[in-house]
């Protein structure tokens, strides 16, 4: 690949130091992707420069202009602190006509929306656990069609947030509550989907048009405290001292029939392309105990650490970091170009 001129846009409190040495595994959880992309381009001989970017689209068009980059490569989750706003940052890329990595606005849009997603897929005929959306200021009342238990969620965020033990609710006062805790600590809508008792499982896609999935991964939830659920609870995906406590492991999913390793890679491939997701992607599924991957939900632009699920299984697929990283740039730069 030749040498560009890479802009990295992410928040300004991800931003990576100059070096990783004295830090802890936990301190370094906010920025270890910008890092890792920093570094890896840099070492690659690209030339690339970091732009924090809260709340101002001005400081983008400005370092494009005045610095001549040939592509942003874009890391932001949010804007203005409102995970959704991430579509509009990449409307604003191609409206400056400037290639970018990752997902188009689009894809963004019909991922981000858990119901809508749903919907979509649904009718598509990919297995979806039965759902209800709780708006704010609304009544809780659970459709007669929802049974018992129910996970509760945020309608829109994603990493987690406000996802717990809690989370999993089987009375309807129980879900009263959560969908209450959601709409007050959280701040968005809430939606309560049926809980899918089994393994979580994790694809990667890389891709514009010719989509490369990535091998099937999963999340091994350990010795957890008896009477647990077995959910990606925002402790179990981010305190690195409960993971090691609790024998918490992300690998590949090594004992998968094959006739369902396939499916599986058929069902992402088909939710990758009904929900226009493009660049690169992970979807998330619980496998039930009778064998069906239930969508759970789609991450366009997920994290990319070297020692994240979606660059180890790159690895495994013989796609080295630095060369994932180059493909990532390569479906920017082929997107921006097949648009004219």
């Amino acid at each position: 690949m030749k040498k560009l001129r890479v802009l990295v846009v992410l928040h300004p409190d991800q931003a990576p130091p100059e070096s990783a040495e004295g830090y802890t595994e936990q301190e370094a959880l906010a920025w270890k992707t910008g890092y890792d992309v920093l570094s890896t381009l840099r070492a690659a001989g690209h030339e690339v420069k970091v732009l924090g970017v809260q709340d101002e689209l001005k400081p983008i068009r400005a370092e494009i202009e005045s610095w001549k980059a040939d592509i942003v490569f874009n890391l932001l989750e949010e804007f203005h602190g409102v995970t959704t706003y991430d579509q509009n940052v990449a409307s604003y890329l191609e409206l400056l006509r400037i290639p970018y990595t990752g997902c188009n606005p689009r894809g963004l849009m019909l991922a981000r929306g858990k119901d809508l997603s749903k919907k979509l897929l649904s009718y598509h005929r990919i297995p979806v656990p039965a759902f209800a959306v709780f708006p704010k200021q609304r009544k809780v009342r659970r459709p007669r069609r929802l049974g018992l238990p129910l996970i509760v969620k945020s309608q829109s965020e994603d990493a987690s947030l406000g996802i717990s033990q809690a989370s999993v609710v089987d009375t309807d006062e129980k879900l009263a509550e959560r969908v209450t805790f959601i709409h007050e600590r959280v701040g968005t809508a809430a939606i309560a989907e049926q809980y899918i008792e089994g393994r979580e499982l994790y694809v990667g896609v890389l891709g514009n048009d010719r989509l490369r999935v990535l091998p099937v991964w999963e999340l091994e939830f350990g010795n957890l405290a008896p009477g647990s659920n077995r959910i990606a609870t925002a402790r179990v995906k981010f305190d690195v001292k409960y993971q090691e406590r609790r024998g918490i492991l992300q690998g590949p999913a090594d004992d998968l029939a094959p006739e369902l390793r396939a499916r599986i890679k058929r069902i992402t491939k088909r939710i990758s392309r009904t929900l226009e997701l493009d660049g690169y992607s992970r979807i998330d599924f619980r496998l039930s105990a009778d064998g069906i991957p239930y969508f759970i939900e789609a991450n366009p632009n997920p994290e990319i650490a070297k020692l994240e699920v979606f660059a180890e299984a790159a690895q495994q697929d013989g796609l080295a970091y630095p060369d994932m990283l180059h493909r990532i740039l390569t479906l920017g730069l082929q997107r921006a170009h097949s648009a004219g």
